[in-house]
């Protein structure tokens, strides 16, 4: 583990849009990495967020103190690989304590490539994401110069009007569950958590997963009892293909369903617009009302992308059912006269807290 010692003593810059220059020590693959930089309050869970799809494209901040002190475990895994651009911590631990654990964070980044930051005061740069809103940054480890690091910070697309999904979609269709489940539930995978597909199948859902871009047609046939559109990555009103397969699965009346990215492609596909927010939720902590029940739960969150509560409460279509009550934005809509409805959080946490898992026996009650 020597290159580990090595590594540590290894310079690392990190830039941002506003010309905001960070100096901390490399961790993970020695590079450089541009994308929009957010932060998650999560205080565990990281490689579940490392590894979730809707992170495509960004470089997070962790705002807890400590990163890497329990290793990575398979189990722990929302798809195939870290999803994430880059890594931005405070303390970084090259050893790890659990013992189920499968190895070290630093063997983790290096392996799949990668790019971090440590040993920089992720509270200041926090409160200037928040002050100033989501931006674009870039982390180097390779000695670049600031007009070099600036020049290739120019050429980060912005996330306003992005398509994504399509970069984190199943290539080909895949089947999750038991095939003589009570239920046929068609997934259209723009960037699906695993944790997601886990609990659709646990109470009686057999899953067939579609590639972001696939036909209503080709879903259609293989004539599934209800729907799901699935979180993901980028801007959802770049995604013109996904808000017409939205709009045709709701001519059949058949129970849809959609999580983050899916409840925005719904909402679009209802005449509802959505934002680019300030600089988005993303945390294990972010309180809801629900509004049909009357009872508050603690979420799981992330987005950078909103629906509009103004348009969702004059609107003939859809109704608001879920409130965020940090900023009192829509978090959940019901399509009236549907058996249509969605959140703006993750009610399967991985990582977070369960209150909201009630919704996935909601949907299928539809059935």
């Amino acid at each position: 583990m020597s290159h580990n010692l090595n590594l540590s003593q290894k310079k690392a810059v990190l830039l941002l849009e506003d010309g905001s220059r960070f100096e901390g020590i490399a961790i993970g693959k020695i590079g450089t990495v541009g994308g929009e930089i957010c932060f998650n309050t999560g205080m565990t869970g990281y490689q579940e967020i490392y590894t979730d799809p809707s992170y495509y494209g960004q470089i997070v901040v962790n705002t807890t103190s400590h990163i890497g002190n329990y290793g990575v475990e398979d189990s722990e895994q929302e798809s195939d690989a870290p999803k994430i651009r880059g890594l931005v911590v405070n303390d970084f631990s090259q050893d790890f304590s659990r013992p189920t654990g499968s190895g070290s964070l630093q063997d983790y980044l290096e392996q799949h490539n990668i790019v971090g930051i440590s040993d920089l005061d992720t509270r200041l740069l926090v409160r200037q994401i928040r002050d100033k809103g989501a931006m674009n940054a870039i982390i180097s480890s390779e000695n670049l110069s600031d007009a070099e690091l600036a020049a290739k910070l120019a050429d980060v697309p912005s996330m306003h009007g992005l398509e994504l999904s399509s970069f984190v979609s199943t290539k080909e269709p895949y089947f999750v569950g038991d095939e003589n489940a009570a239920h046929k539930v068609a997934v259209l995978d723009l960037g699906v958590k695993t944790s997601i597909l886990k609990h659709l199948a646990s109470r009686g859902a057999y899953l067939k997963v579609f590639n972001a871009k696939t036909s209503f047609e080709e879903m259609e046939a293989w004539n599934p009892d209800g729907y799901f559109l699935s979180n993901g990555p980028g801007d959802p009103s770049a995604m013109d293909y996904a808000i017409e397969t939205a709009k045709q699965i709701m001519t059949t009346d058949k129970p849809l369903f959609g999580i983050c990215l899916g409840h925005q492609i719904i909402s679009l596909a209802c005449g509802i617009s959505t934002f680019k927010m300030h600089n988005g939720h993303r945390g294990l902590n972010h309180p809801v009302k629900n509004l049909v029940s009357g009872k508050s739960e603690v979420t799981s969150q992330n987005h950078g992308f909103a629906v509009s509560r103004e348009e969702v409460e004059k609107s003939d279509t859809v109704e608001l059912t879920h409130v965020n009550l940090n900023d009192d934005t829509c978090a959940g809509i019901q399509v009236k006269g549907k058996k249509t409805f969605s959140v703006q959080y993750h009610p399967e946490s991985s990582p977070g807290p369960h209150d909201s898992r009630y919704l996935f026996d909601q949907f299928l009650n539809l059935f």
